[in-house]
């Protein structure tokens, strides 16, 4: 949407990773790999990112950009990430403007949390229905929305409350930051050590 401030939010994201050079990351729904220049700045070449998206076509986009950059250190993975067998002890995952499209997002978290290494983080930057919204600007933005997604579902399956239970549940400090005026929003946490 013009004027959304994807990107900045893309970095922020990336930057509650806390990422050092050499880490390990998995971009769960990576899509196109738009996040894959910022991860990349911080993990290095000596990093690993693996990308993972259902759609073939947006794998194929990712993988378009990781030869332009010639990224030797990025791997795609076709999966459901409901499905996707995480590698054991990465270091950092993230999932933005997507997880919440995943039914079973809360399970997608739990499992992610499990492969974490010790102090690894989770970091979901995703879209929310804003608390406080009237009810005529709420109607105004699901008729906007509603030709591109499936938004009444959606809405009625509030899959932002689920991740955040689930960061909660999953993960030791975890954080909740609503972002633009509450129609975004950015949970993180760190694995907890048990």
């Amino acid at each position: 949407m013009p004027g959304y401030p994807q990107r900045a939010q893309r970095l922020r994201t990336v930057q509650a990773l806390g990422l050092r050079a050499g880490d390990t990351v998995v971009d769960v729904a990576c899509g196109t790999g738009l996040n894959f220049s910022l991860i990349e700045e911080a993990i290095g070449p000596g990093g690993r990112l693996v990308g993972v998206d259902l759609t073939d076509a947006m794998l194929a986009q990712a993988q378009d950009r990781i030869a332009r950059h010639g990224w030797s250190n990025v791997s795609l993975v076709q999966a459901d990430a409901a499905a996707f067998d995480f590698p054991a002890e990465v270091s950092a995952i993230l999932s933005t403007y997507a997880l919440s499209q995943v039914p079973e997002c809360a399970e997608v978290i739990a499992h992610g949390a499990a492969a974490l290494s010790p102090g690894g983080r989770w970091a979901v930057l995703d879209l929310k229905v804003p608390g406080r919204t009237p009810g005529w600007a709420a109607q105004l933005g699901t008729a906007m929305v509603r030709p591109f997604a499936a938004i009444d579902e959606w809405m009625t399956r509030r899959p932002w409350e689920a991740i955040r239970a689930a960061m909660q549940e999953e993960l030791a400090d975890p954080s909740w930051t609503e972002l633009f005026f509450g129609t975004a929003f950015l949970a993180a946490g760190s694995r907890q050590d048990t």
